[in-house]
């Protein structure tokens, strides 16, 4: 893949023929224009952006640049040699200031190329602009919500596109960066650090691997079994699987056990795997990894069944529509009115009966949710028209008409709904349902499932050889690091507990046991997040070719809790998004705050339930402190904080250099 490719995502329109016209406004030549050697295009001067719901849109948009007629790195040169030499002549401070204030007024280009591909209504937009893709993203879900009448759906519909990682080598951002030096100087500073290590391993002990206790921790016990089971529990996913497929079948209901079924399985799951963990007596090493892949496995099991779930609930709601459809299709007209006419005038009053189903579906606040199947319970016009098709009641011609045109609106948009975000129907519900799309999705780097994704047209099995050989550099430097900083630590403060030492005689050895750990935890916490969400992900979104690689924002620029939050960890965050804070608030009628509260609550005992898996005690720090992060972000949002960015990273780094080594230091001492 070519290093300096511009990203490139869809815009797929979820109505046929739909042009996104609304979330680019911009005037272009009849042909393509020029581009640069590189493959780049600066915008001509008459383009430009604009959001047609507010003429200032805040935060990234209202800080986006103009486009500028001419590149930043164009230099007008004069023919006149006097005009030269005026160019090559020092600056006046006057001339100075009023060059400052220019480049201060002055705002960057961003490059934008809109094409047509191949697919009608699909267009391919080239930006490497960060900034650029979000406001895009954030239009793209709020247009698609309103043409596909999905503003009331149970799941947010998230816009997937063509990224790299910041750290990647084919980021074309992330090798031109003025900071890219200083990744240069760290992987350097790590190089140096092992090999004074190693010359301290031999000077001590005559190897440079030293006594090695932590590999031998991992190595020597249950080694096979922890690979067994981690296999086994892989197989064991299909449950949801053959749970989905009877669901399709008709021979159970999502509404009615369908979804206690997938619940109970999913608790047995990860409390099954929790008690082997304590009946293996495994070390840390082997719980930390099979309970953090177990948690990943429940994630992608819930996203894979409510999803495919409530699709069940659409489908099933067609296939009753259509049936009162065919009913009220055999129905003769009746010239006493009924009085269900005045449900069916309501909608009327709203929609134009001769307009297409497709065009109707902006007008469906009255026709009830997409997912219910019960009529009689359900408080909605289109139930309204139902139980008086059921019960039989007499209907005129102009009711007839009007039953009929509601129904058939009521199926297009249900049908939109099954189709998802498939650019085709080949995939579209149930014929996702099929043994190899359910072990694509096991294996895809997202926690949100979803009908397609954005795909390469091809791997590089080179680049796999490269983050795996990455993902194995990074985890030995991180067992170097544990056994010459953390593990003497750790044993000490154990013999000290051991030997009897009182709780008031440990805590006065908290101080020093805190001072030792921040270091090198804080970069244990580094190396950590680098090799799961910069080399294994990669990995696999290699492997399966998946295009969006958006797994990590600038986390180390946030300037509160929330904002890190959403950029520490994408593909949680996403999952989190939909099925927690979206769900609570669709589900359970909780209005945002609470829905962010119970997100942040159910982050936080997943967390603590990590610890005591790990500790085998529960103490509640991880907890308490992950629950700080809700005030914390309140906090980011007054007076006080608010637009200083400075302070406010402050603030953050403080936390996540205080954080890991103040939580590991407690399960320690008490």
């Amino acid at each position: 893949m070519d290093a300096t490719r511009p990203v490139t995502f869809p815009l797929t329109s979820k109505v046929p023929g739909w042009i996104p016209e609304r979330s680019v406004t911009a005037s272009t030549p009849s042909k393509r224009p020029r581009t640069g050697s590189d493959g780049t295009w600066t915008p001509d001067s008459g383009l430009a952006m604009e959001d047609p719901e507010s003429s200032s849109v805040p935060n990234a948009l209202s800080s986006s640049p103009a486009l500028d007629s001419r590149s930043p790195g164009t230099t007008d040169v004069s023919s006149d040699a006097a005009s030269l030499d005026a160019q090559h002549r020092p600056p006046t401070s006057d001339q100075r200031d009023g060059q400052r204030e220019n480049s201060a007024r002055r705002r960057r280009s961003v490059q934008v190329i809109i094409e047509e591909s191949d697919r009608k209504g699909n267009y391919t937009v080239t930006a490497d602009d960060p900034e650029f893709r979000e406001i895009m993203r954030s239009r793209i879900e709020r247009e698609a919500a309103k043409l596909s009448g999905r503003s009331g759906s149970r799941f947010r519909s998230l816009v997937l596109t063509r990224q790299f990682t910041t750290f990647d080598r084919q980021n074309p951002r992330g090798a031109q960066s003025p900071f890219h030096g200083f990744f240069t100087l760290f992987w350097l500073a790590m190089a140096l650090m092992l090999i004074k290590v190693a010359a301290q391993n031999y000077k001590d002990q005559g190897s440079i691997f030293g006594r090695a206790e932590i590999w031998h921790m991992m190595v020597d016990h249950d080694l096979l079994v922890l690979l067994i089971t981690d296999g086994l529990m892989a197989l064991s996913t299909g449950f949801g699987f053959l749970l989905q497929k009877a669901i399709a079948s008709g021979y159970l209901f999502w509404s009615r056990s369908g979804w206690l079924i997938q619940s109970i399985w999913q608790a047995f799951f990860t409390g099954g795997l929790i008690w082997f963990c304590f009946y293996r007596d495994w070390s840390w090493t082997h719980t930390v990894f099979i309970v953090l892949h177990n948690f990943v496995m429940v994630m992608k099991q819930h996203s894979y069944a409510f999803y495919n779930g409530y699709m069940s609930q659409v489908r099933r709601r067609i296939v009753l529509l259509e049936q009162k459809y065919k009913q009220l299709e055999k129905m003769e007209a009746n010239d006493s009115p009924s009085s269900a006419a005045s449900g069916a005038h309501a909608l009327l009053a709203t929609g134009n009966a001769d307009s297409s189903p497709p065009n109707a579906t902006n007008r469906r606040q009255s026709f009830g949710p997409k997912h219910s199947t019960n009529f009689s319970n359900e408080e909605s016009e289109i139930a309204t028209m139902m139980k008086a098709i059921e019960a039989g009641e007499p209907l005129d011609a102009e009711q007839i008409q009007a039953f009929a045109l509601v129904i058939k609106t009521e199926i297009a948009v249900l049908e939109e709904e099954l189709r998802g975000n498939c650019s085709t129907t080949s995939n579209t519900y149930p014929r996702n349902l099929t043994l190899g799309n359910f072990i694509d999705w096991m294996w895809l780097p997202t926690l949100v499932y979803d009908l397609e994704y954005p795909r390469q047209e091809k791997r590089s099995w080179t680049y796999i050889l490269e983050k795996t050989a990455a993902t194995l550099g990074v985890i030995w430097i991180m067992i170097i690091v544990s056994q010459a900083y953390l593990y003497p630590v750790v044993i000490e403060t154990v013999r000290h507990k051991q030997a009897g030492m009182t709780l008031d005689e440990r805590w006065k050895e908290f101080p020093w046991v805190l001072s030792d750990m921040i270091f090198p935890m804080l970069l244990e916490y580094m190396l950590a997040w680098y090799v799961i969400w910069e080399c294994v992900l990669n990995v696999l979104a290699e492997l399966t070719s998946f295009a969006d690689r958006g797994f990590y924002g600038d986390w180390w620029n946030s300037t509160s809790w929330d904002q890190f939050a959403r950029e520490w960890n994408r593909p949680v965050h996403n999952f989190l998004l939909r099925h927690v804070y979206h769900s609570s608030i669709s589900a359970f009628r909780l209005s945002k705050t609470s829905a962010t509260f119970m997100t942040f609550f159910l982050s936080a005992v997943i967390h603590e339930l990590l610890m005591f898996c790990i500790f085998k005690k529960v103490r509640g720090y991880l907890f308490a402190l992950q629950l700080l992060q809700v005030p914390l972000a309140m906090l980011s949002k007054t007076r006080l904080m608010k637009n200083q960015e400075t302070l406010g990273n402050i603030v953050f780094w403080f936390g996540i250099f205080l954080g890991p080594s103040l939580i590991a230091s407690l399960y320690l001492i008490v």
